[in-house]
């Protein structure tokens, strides 16, 4: 049993050197290479989607030769590999650092569109995408982040190629958002909490109409006002519910 003991950590070891040995070669050729050698690396990387190896290219460009030939589209491609990799927080550091030192860039719509995209992916659980999980009671502010950055390239630039999906990916969020304070209203009313159920079920009617959750919203606010003792607000909310969803349960 010692012998084996023994043996396993002397493998291990051997393991570990090796491991350390072959970083070193791999690091060695970067700390030699030319700004267009690496550069090539990192796009070969990128195009056979091992964007772990593209990553280690292009920050060593963008340390070693910050005013290199590829200096911007190290930057963009930095963005991207960063997304690929769901490394939200390196993602949004160098999107920002983009947007400051190149606030006139002719892709800049572009690096807006990737800040909406990398927020959407902080406010993503893969396992409960691919479970069927309803997690709309988690915080949002990832979720709304994203929403102000697809809502500021569509202002900003309405003629960007990105836009038409921006515009698809808000009406997901604001969805996803209504559905959290309904959530939220939800547990007031399990509080008691009348009036607070009252005010966030509204907020949903002037945030996100046009939401799935418009209905539910006009019923917690019903509900909310009735037991409130507020008769002419609650019977304008069912006039409303009448105008609007007249096979509702709360009408009958």
């Amino acid at each position: 049993m010692h012998k084996f003991a023994k043996g396993a950590a002397i493998a291990l070891i051997s393991l570990a050197l090796a491991a350390c040995s072959s970083r070193k070669e791999d690091d060695m050729p970067l700390s030699k290479s030319s700004p267009d050698v690496l550069y090539t690396q990192a796009r070969t990387s990128m195009e056979l989607g091992n964007y772990s190896k593209a990553v280690r290219s292009l920050e060593a460009l963008d340390s070693r030769y910050p005013f290199g030939p590829h200096k911007t589209q190290v930057q963009l491609d930095l963005i991207y590999a960063y997304y690929k990799l769901d490394d939200p927080a390196s993602g949004i550091a160098n999107i920002d650092r983009f947007i400051r030192l190149n606030p006139t860039h002719k892709d800049i719509d572009y690096v807006y569109y990737m800040r909406g995209l990398v927020n959407m992916q902080s406010d993503s659980y893969m396992f409960h995408d691919m479970l069927n999980i309803d997690r709309t009671d988690r915080d949002p502010k990832a979720a709304q982040d994203a929403f102000k950055d697809f809502d500021r390239l569509i202002k900003s630039y309405p003629n960007s190629k990105y836009a038409a999906d921006a515009q698809k990916r808000m009406q997901f969020l604001k969805n996803r958002l209504a559905k959290y304070s309904i959530n939220v209203a939800e547990y007031y009313i399990k509080m008691n909490a009348w009036s607070a159920a009252a005010v966030r079920a509204q907020s949903v009617m002037e945030s996100y109409p046009g939401t799935p959750s418009t209905e539910r919203a006009l019923e917690i606010m019903a509900l909310a006002y009735d037991e409130l003792g507020q008769e002419k607000l609650k019977e304008h909310v069912l006039m409303v519910m009448r105008s609007n969803f007249p096979s509702n349960a709360m009408l009958k």
